[in-house]
């Protein structure tokens, strides 16, 4: 059976910091799974947590956590390897999981949105829309349409000749893009209906259902204004970090020839880092109910 390998040469002086980033790393990969584990923890054991909110909060974390696995034990494996290099086959596994899931926070982030959207504009009516078998269709569809949308260029270029085997890149993303001898103006199109199907008109109905929630909140009581604050601030710094983070690594392909090879290393790390401890952060002190178990936890563990 052959195998085509391709090397990785996004590393910066990994010959003389391998260790260093190897421990940086490794340290940053157990925080993610044990801070966005806790909080998923936290969510199961509670009662009081097994509402909508929590629940898509929960899957986000997952998200998190499957989201650094897909690229964390590949690159800790190659910071103590002698050559980086990844086989062709699984390179393009890593880019369909990585941009599975990460299409998938947008997804979750719009369920998450429009859970807000009836909690608080239509109360009334939450308990009626928002039912366990709505909440499981969410669930279901923010982690099987993305996958189902981005196999597609996947087996498109299984078969691709390549004229390149060097990737500017850590890990394999939007950039193994260089490879192809030509580029497939069909696939390069239907990457873009796949970003706009999947992160951008999630995005965009996320920015319209708080329009909506803000609107509605600023001609209400000032507790319907809290509880909006409260909730939904979280939700908007989550968007904002994340969107940040996808759009740079959207366009490093087009910037690879102007931008140094420290910089897009230290910005790669950032988004691999930023995100998954981000969020686990962001919901267990600015959600009250998270935060009180948090605080229970962290004492109970403190007494021991």
């Amino acid at each position: 059976m052959n195998i085509t390998y391709i090397s990785l040469d996004g590393h910066v002086e990994l010959q003389k910091y391998r260790y260093l980033y190897f421990v940086i790393m490794l340290t940053g990969y157990i925080l993610i799974l044990s801070c966005n584990s806790t909080i998923v923890y936290l969510i199961v054991i509670h009662k009081n947590l097994h509402e909508p909110m929590y629940m898509f909060i929960a899957a986000l974390l997952i998200n998190s956590i499957l989201f650094s696995t897909v690229i964390y034990p590949k690159l800790l494996t190659d910071f103590l390897s002698e050559k980086q290099i990844v086989s062709y086959q699984f390179c393009l596994i890593q880019a369909l999981l990585f941009y599975s899931l990460s299409c998938s926070e947008y997804l979750l982030l719009a369920a998450m949105a429009f859970d807000r959207y009836v909690s608080i504009c239509k109360p009334l009516q939450y308990h009626s829309i928002m039912t366990k078998r709505t909440v499981s269709i969410f669930l279901i569809l923010s982690w099987f349409v993305p996958p189902c949308h981005t196999v597609v260029p996947v087996i498109g270029r299984a078969n691709t000749k390549l004229c390149n085997f060097s990737l500017k890149a850590i890990f394999c993303n939007n950039s193994a893009n260089s490879l192809f001898c030509v580029a497939s103006k069909a696939l390069m199109t239907y990457g873009l209906v796949v970003v706009f199907n999947l992160a951008l008109f999630p995005m965009l109905f996320i920015l319209f259902t708080y329009t909506a929630i803000i609107i509605v909140a600023s001609r209400s009581c000032r507790e319907v204004r809290r509880k909006a604050a409260q909730t939904c601030l979280p939700h908007l710094l989550v968007l904002i970090n994340y969107s940040c983070l996808f759009s740079y690594d959207m366009i490093i392909v087009r910037l690879e020839s102007n931008i140094s090879k420290t910089v897009g290393f230290v910005m790669t790390v950032q988004m691999m880092m930023c995100n998954p401890l981000f969020n686990p952060i962001i919901y267990g002190l600015k959600i009250k109910e998270i935060y009180k178990h948090l605080r229970q936890l962290l004492y109970k563990v403190g007494v021991k």
